[in-house]
């Protein structure tokens, strides 16, 4: 009796589908990624409910866990905050009409990866990097305006070598980058010592909101980059050639790469480098990390437009 049932439904809903895309194609490609988009979002809380479980269970920290289960907690919550929202402006009776109207009309501020369509996801990946580079040019200013406060010589030269490979659109090399960790460790350019317009140009270059107060500023950035740094050492012990093609791809571009038009052997020997200044930092020192997704992010091959 139940697998008729269950044979009968699914004829049925094979013909529902049949006729919505016989005579509403448009609305049925929304409806087809709608539907799949829930799926896959409840399979990632079913994923990241078992990964808690488990933290719980074992007494697991945060940073103690494999390199896909971090990332997927990390997405997952970014995802879980954008779609409370959705839900918030939905509770007033009948505002779910007008929230279906606003996520059509608004799909990138309003949805979350899962209901993008493939060319909504490259479209809306390329305008967040527009937005994210909008703030190399005045972090690199900002870089410059630093230089006169730092007391060793030698290090002036490396910052000023550094500043100006940026602007001439120069690749540094690891080394470049790794010579300074002493700037960005404290006074001028540590994470404590930035001052308020620095906050605000590196939350644009991470895509957090810039428009908070400087301590909140420091404080999220601090912990977008303690959390990217521990997810390095993750990805280190894993290592790269266990990555699939997005994989690489989305580290990437979350380490400030727009890895959308560039080659998978591109990408992987650039987070291989990457991993190599990320892994060389210590605690103290992640300032000069959350620089690094400006300084080796914004002249590497193919980025340049």
């Amino acid at each position: 009796m139940i697998s008729y049932v269950v044979t009968k439904t699914k004829v049925i809903n094979e013909k529902y589908h049949r006729f919505l895309d016989r005579n509403f194609p448009r609305f049925y490609v929304l409806y087809t990624i709608f539907t799949k988009g829930l799926r896959m979002l409840w399979a990632d809380a079913k994923k990241a409910r078992r990964i808690k479980a488990n933290m719980l269970k074992h007494n697991i920290k945060f940073h103690q866990l494999s390199y896909r289960e971090m990332e997927h907690l990390r997405q997952f919550r970014r995802d879980v905050i954008k779609c409370l929202f959705l839900g918030i402006i939905s509770i007033p009776p009948f505002a779910n009409y007008l929230v279906f109207l606003l996520m059509y009309l608004f799909p990138r501020q309003l949805l979350i990866r899962h209901f993008w369509t493939p060319k909504q996801q490259a479209d809306f990946l390329d305008i967040y990097h527009a937005v994210r580079k909008q703030s190399h040019p005045e972090i690199l200013t900002c870089l410059e305006r630093t230089i006169p406060v730092i007391s060793d010589a030698g290090l002036r030269w490396h910052l000023t070598e550094l500043c100006s490979k940026a602007q001439r659109g120069t690749q540094p090399a690891v080394n470049d980058i790794l010579v300074l960790r002493e700037c960005f460790s404290d006074h001028p350019l540590g994470m404590n010592h930035l001052q308020a317009l620095q906050l605000k140009v590196l939350s644009q270059a991470m895509l957090l909101t810039p428009h908070l107060p400087p301590f909140l500023l420091r404080s999220r950035l601090k912990n977008h980059t303690t959390v990217i740094h521990q997810l390095d050492k993750a990805l280190a012990k894993l290592g790269i050639g266990e990555l699939t093609s997005q994989e690489v791809k989305s580290a990437c571009y979350l380490r400030g790469l727009n890895s959308t038009h560039i080659a998978e052997d591109r990408c992987r020997t650039w987070l291989g480098e990457w991993l190599q200044i990320s892994c060389s930092l210590k605690e103290a020192e992640l300032s000069l990390l959350l620089h690094n997704v400006v300084l080796f992010s914004t002249n590497y091959i193919g980025t340049r437009h």
